[in-house]
């Protein structure tokens, strides 16, 4: 495997960015957003209600690629710009700027798939799980059931880390994480406040106005990016380490990433965030650019990255293989400790 500063020399005609995009790009995703909420208030039936409930869960997702963008410096060419333009596309997510980035940007991209250090879907080993307590083992086995990756988000990592994290998820206490943390809760309060006088405006319930305009968008959100970042770094030829220098030396930043490829543009829709290996390879292309860097990539690294075309029955068979892993024979394996991958020592055998 070339050396990382070799493979981002490819990629640097890739790397420009221009503001203008990025303001267009962020215009036209809160404009779809408040045209979906609008949807919720003036359509009468219900299912329509739902129906634009959905989408519009699925357009605060494109913000929030946008955001995370700019969250990287990737968006426009100017830092303090980004950083107005991330917190203004993590709203409607409730996303904290400044804490997203100490635990994207520092922990899981400086340390991705290393245990101890990367916190996202981290896999227990057999003994850890064996030592948990009943309710521990029951809540690991719903989150990995392939059903629930929105409650892993919402509570591992939105609730537990983004909303006012206590000193056990964030030793680090800074000002400006406290700010971010209460624009979010502001914007949140404002939503479900608007939500509610438009409901009384409309002379309707106040009730399912809340849960078709804020629960069901917030809640396909949180679905999609528990899912987005569960098939980025969780595959049966993708490797956990727990111990830093073999981590290293296995060139994490294309070893430990998946690039998902979806049919219809579906990629595209999601501005292209499945493209992953090359954001993980290069932090500063922008988004707008990923698909012709991961296509480079891809070309000068055959067979090195592991490209998955998506379907339902390879996410769950996934589920169902990806359950623990042992980092003694550096395999996956199921609830039970069998092996479900081709263990290291076998494979180089």
């Amino acid at each position: 495997m070339p050396h990382r500063k070799i493979m981002r020399e490819w990629l640097v005609p890739l790397a420009e960015r221009t503001t203008v995009r990025a303001f267009v790009l962020l215009f036209i995703d809160y404009a779809l957003w408040a045209g979906l909420l609008a949807g919720t208030i003036l359509l009468d039936a219900w299912w329509a209600k739902l129906l634009c409930g959905l989408a519009a869960g699925f357009v605060i997702g494109r913000l929030f690629i946008i955001g995370h963008d700019a969250c990287h410096q990737s968006l426009t060419p100017h830092r303090n710009l980004n950083k107005w333009l991330g917190r203004i596309a993590f709203l409607p997510s409730l996303t904290a700027y400044s804490l997203w980035d100490i635990g994207h940007n520092v922990v899981h991209h400086g340390y991705t798939n290393l245990k101890g250090f990367d916190f996202v879907w981290a896999p227990y080993t057999p003994e850890e799980f064996t030592a948990l307590t009943p309710k521990q083992r029951l809540i690991d086995r719903i989150y990995r059931s392939g059903w629930a990756p929105g409650l892993y988000y919402m509570i591992e990592i939105w609730w537990n880390k983004m909303v006012f994290p206590s000193e056990k998820y964030m030793p680090t206490r800074r000002p400006i994480f406290a700010r971010d943390c209460w624009l979010i809760t502001a914007f949140g309060a404002a939503w479900i406040g608007f939500m509610t006088w438009a409901a009384l405006a409309t002379d309707q319930s106040v009730a399912l106005m809340l849960l078709m305009g804020v629960v069901v968008p917030f809640f396909f959100w949180v679905s999609m990016i528990g899912f987005v970042v569960y098939v980025h770094h969780t595959h049966v030829k993708v490797s956990w380490h727990d111990e830093r220098s073999a981590w290293s030396k296995a060139q994490p930043f294309v070893s430990t990433t998946v690039h998902l490829t979806f049919p219809l543009g579906i990629g595209a829709l999601m501005h292209h965030i499945m493209e992953h290996t090359a954001h993980h390879l290069d932090m500063s292309i922008p988004l707008y650019k990923l698909k012709n860097a991961q296509a480079k990539l891809e070309e000068l690294l055959p067979e090195r990255i592991v490209i998955q075309p998506f379907s339902w029955a390879w996410y769950f068979q996934t589920a169902r293989d990806c359950k623990l892993y042992d980092f003694n024979q550096r395999c996956w394996t199921d609830y039970d400790g069998r092996p479900t991958s081709t263990p290291a020592a076998t494979a180089a055998a």
